[in-house]
């Protein structure tokens, strides 16, 4: 009777988990083996206000995240074609000529060693050939903040 009723349990457990289990094509996530038809544009958001923890001793930690591209360390024309599609980061710093590229994928810009005072970083979301993605409406946006008095800034 016992066993007879375990298994029944156990029964409803296991049909109970399937019911409510959701396959991972419905979760929104592509795969990278298969070819995307009608990519949605790529976005991206910025946090507007770096890490306090950071900011605290002069370092600007910055976080971020992409939607439908995959930050990679890959450029070029031939990458122009690639599905799910890739890009990398711009960053610029206070308005300066010359910046960097962010090409992996840690989801953090990190800028040690700025003065203290005002400043702002504009970090662009941009295809294998340095350009903003065509309609991307949100692949470039601007935080601003400030470096605390007295913080270290010799990293």
């Amino acid at each position: 009777m016992l066993i007879k009723a375990l298994a029944a349990i156990a029964a409803g457990i296991v049909l109970a988990t399937n019911a409510f289990a959701q396959r991972t094509g419905e979760v929104g996530v592509a795969s990278p083996y298969v070819t995307i038809d009608n990519e949605p544009p790529p976005k991206l958001i910025v946090d507007p206000t770096p890490l306090a923890a950071g900011l605290a001793h002069g370092i600007v930690w910055i976080q971020y995240r992409v939607e439908n591209v995959h930050i990679l360390p890959v450029f070029g024309p031939g990458a122009l074609n690639v599905s799910p599609r890739i890009g990398h980061l711009h960053v610029h710093i206070d308005d300066l000529p010359w910046g960097w590229v962010e090409a992996n994928d840690v989801n953090t810009i990190s800028v040690a060693g700025l003065p203290p005072g005002n400043h702002k970083i504009l970090v662009e979301l941009v295809d294998a050939q340095h350009h903003l993605f065509a309609g991307c409406t949100e692949c470039r946006q601007t935080v601003t903040f400030t470096v605390p008095e007295g913080t270290s800034h010799s990293h």
